[in-house]
C-alpha cells in the first residue's frame, strides 16, 4: 500500500477551532477532523491546502505556521498527516462533502469522536 501526504487545516477563529463531520459514505465516516484532503503530484503542502479548502469548503484560508505530523495506517490507507494553523481568510463556508461542521473550544474537542490521527495532534493544541 502506497503512502501518501495529506494535509489538514486547524482553522482558528477566537479561541475557537473548526472541526468538520466526515462523509458518512467514506473511510472513518461521520468521524469528526481538521479538513483538508491528499497532496497531487507537483502541489506544495500549502498550495494543496488551500485547495482543498477552497474545494471542501468554499473560504480562502491563510496559512500560519504547520503544527505537525501524524503517521496513520490502517487495512485501507497509509498516510502522512502534515496539520497547518490556519485563519479563515474569505468567504462563507459552504459544505460540499462533509455531513456537518463546528466551531469549538479545546475544552470541546473531547465531545467529538476524531478520525485517527486528528485525535493525537489536538494534544498539541
Amino acid at each position: 500500500m502506497d503512502k501518501f501526504d495529506v494535509v489538514a487545516a486547524i482553522i482558528t477563529k477566537d479561541d475557537k477551532f473548526f472541526i468538520a463531520q466526515r462523509n458518512r459514505n467514506k473511510h472513518m465516516g461521520l468521524r469528526w477532523e481538521f479538513p483538508g484532503g491528499k497532496v497531487e503530484k507537483g502541489e506544495t503542502f500549502e498550495i494543496a491546502l488551500k485547495r482543498e479548502i477552497k474545494e471542501e469548503l468554499n473560504i480562502e484560508i491563510k496559512i500560519k505556521n504547520k503544527l505537525g505530523e501524524e503517521i496513520y495506517q490502517d487495512e485501507k490507507i497509509n498516510v502522512k498527516l502534515h496539520y497547518f494553523i490556519c485563519s479563515h481568510f474569505d468567504g462563507e463556508i459552504i459544505l460540499s462533502e462533509h455531513e456537518n461542521s463546528a466551531w469549538v473550544t479545546k475544552n470541546d474537542f473531547k465531545n467529538y469522536n476524531f478520525a485517527e490521527g486528528d485525535s493525537d495532534i489536538i494534544n498539541l493544541l
